[in-house]
Order: structure tokens, then C-alpha cells, then sequence
């Protein structure tokens, strides 16, 4: 596969998606995320982790406040906030790695770029509050915009698609041509596919297959298949236990194009994707 090479330049960052596959860190400050839901939902307990993802390689650490998982309901923005923005400050203040807020909500976006995040992870893609296009323009950072089949509410009830691949396709295309009528530069958007969102097993398995054909859309790629229900089924196991299969997702992820991938076990991701990367490249 020719593939397609991007950089990142925003700030006081960058990502040089050209040289390596880049990690992005999960920091749910949350007490019910599917895999590790009140683990570091204390501030202590997140900003402990935060570093330890820093040091076991992330380039990119994400912060969250809110659960996704399926058939999740919405916390309050005050409840959202009160989570990730004390967490988002303190990080940004020992740690060189940019910081990603993954929110639907424009003033929790708002907030935690005020207090040193400076990516916008919305898997929302911009839909769910109509603010949130201006506040990521006029901060101009990077945008990261995921395909959804519904809301996490109700995403998992019937997922159903004619032709998946080409509807994922256009949903993006889409996105990102909203995104930059919105006032948001392309060159700071990022797509994700939305693995586990509105999505069956075959879906989720189908799109790792064919996850090249997402090149199209000329931006980078961001991959999110971290412990997700798919693995679960396919091994019978709980998502505390699932990181061999998250790893050969992960695997199969970058050899078909992944600029990024989103995980919990971050040193064991670094050292798949030195593998993987150096597969693809030839050069150890």
C-alpha cells in the first residue's frame, strides 16, 4: 500500500505522522467507562496515570469525562467539567505531550483548551452541539471527527448498513467538508471510522479489512479498537482482559493504514506498532 504521509504542526506541537505510527493514551476520569471505569476517576489517581502514559510512550494523551460505552447516558456539563478540567490543568503542566479533549461538549472543549488541552476529540464529529465548530476554529487545533451510527445510547440496539464501507465514507467526507465550512483548517482534521459505534462484530472486523480505503479522504487516520466488545466476543473474554486481541487489532490496524491508534496499554502498543511499522518500512 502507498501511503499517504501527514505532519501536524500546531502551537507548541507537532506530529510527525511520516516517521511512525503515533499512540494516543486513554484517560477516562470517569466511574463507568467499559474498561476502566473508576480507575482514575480521583484527580490524584488521573494525573498519576496521565504521566505514566507519557512515560511508557504516548505521544498524545486523551482525556474524557464522560462514558461512551453502549447504552451510556449523558452526564450534566457541570459533572463533565468538574471531572476533566482540574486534570487537563495539572497534566498540562508536567507533561510535554499534547492533550486531547474527548468531549461532544463546546464549553467543556472550551474550557479544557483554556486550561492546557489542545486537540478536540469528538465522536460527535461536530453534531451533537453547535458551538463546538467555532470553538475548535477559533483555537485552531486539531480536530479528530469519528463516525457514529446513532448515539452511544441507543448506537448498539440495530446497527444496520446497505453498503458500510462507502456510508462510513461519505458520512466523513461530509464531516469534514462542514468542518471547513465551519471555519476549521483540513489540515488539522483527523478521521476515525467509529470501530464499536453503531457497529456489529462483522462491521467492526470488516473495517479493519478494508481500512485503506479511508486513504481517500486524504486525511490522517485514527484507529480506536482498545478492549472494545468485538474482541470480547470473539475470545470470550471480560475487557480487563482483552489486550492480546486489542494488540493484533491494533496490528492489523497499522499494516492497513492507521496514522494513530487509541489505546489503554500504551507500552505494549509502542512496541507492536515498532514492530509493525518496521515491517511495513523494512528498517529496524
Amino acid at each position: 500500500m502507498n501511503k499517504q504521509t501527514f505532519s501536524l504542526n500546531w502551537l507548541c506541537h507537532s506530529l510527525d505522522l511520516e516517521k511512525r505510527t503515533h499512540v494516543m493514551g486513554v484517560l477516562n476520569v470517569t466511574p463507568d467507562s467499559f474498561s476502566d471505569g473508576g480507575f482514575y476517576f480521583k484527580k490524584e489517581k488521573a494525573i498519576e496515570h496521565g504521566i505514566q502514559l507519557v512515560q511508557d510512550g504516548a505521544d498524545i494523551i486523551d482525556v474524557g469525562g464522560e462514558s461512551t460505552r453502549p447504552f451510556s447516558e449523558e452526564v450534566t456539563l457541570q459533572e463533565e467539567l468538574d471531572r476533566v478540567v482540574p486534570v487537563v490543568e495539572a497534566l498540562s503542566g508536567v507533561v510535554e505531550a499534547p492533550i486531547s479533549i474527548d468531549t461532544c461538549k463546546a464549553e467543556v472543549a472550551r474550557q479544557a483548551l483554556k486550561a492546557g488541552a489542545s486537540i478536540i476529540n469528538d465522536i460527535s464529529a461536530l453534531r451533537f452541539d453547535s458551538n463546538m465548530t467555532s470553538v475548535a476554529a477559533e483555537a485552531g487545533v486539531p480536530v479528530i471527527l469519528m463516525h457514529m451510527q446513532g448515539t452511544p445510547g441507543d448506537m448498539q440496539k440495530n446497527p444496520f448498513y446497505q453498503d458500510l464501507i462507502p456510508e462510513i465514507l461519505d458520512f466523513l467526507k461530509q464531516a469534514v467538508d462542514r468542518a471547513v465550512s465551519g471555519g476549521i483548517k483540513k489540515d488539522m482534521i483527523i478521521v476515525d471510522p467509529g470501530i464499536g459505534f453503531g457497529k456489529t462484530v462483522e462491521h467492526n472486523l470488516e473495517i479493519l479489512r478494508g481500512l485503506g480505503q479511508f486513504r481517500i479522504l486524504g486525511r490522517p487516520l485514527l484507529l480506536g479498537t482498545s478492549n472494545k466488545a468485538f474482541i470480547g466476543h470473539l475470545l470470550n473474554k471480560a475487557p480487563h482482559e482483552r489486550d492480546t486481541g486489542t494488540m493484533a487489532t491494533i496490528a492489523a490496524g497499522v499494516l492497513n493504514g492507521a496514522d494513530i491508534v487509541r489505546v489503554h496499554n500504551v507500552k505494549n502498543a509502542v512496541e507492536t506498532i515498532r514492530i509493525i511499522d518496521a515491517i511495513k518500512t523494512g528498517k529496524g
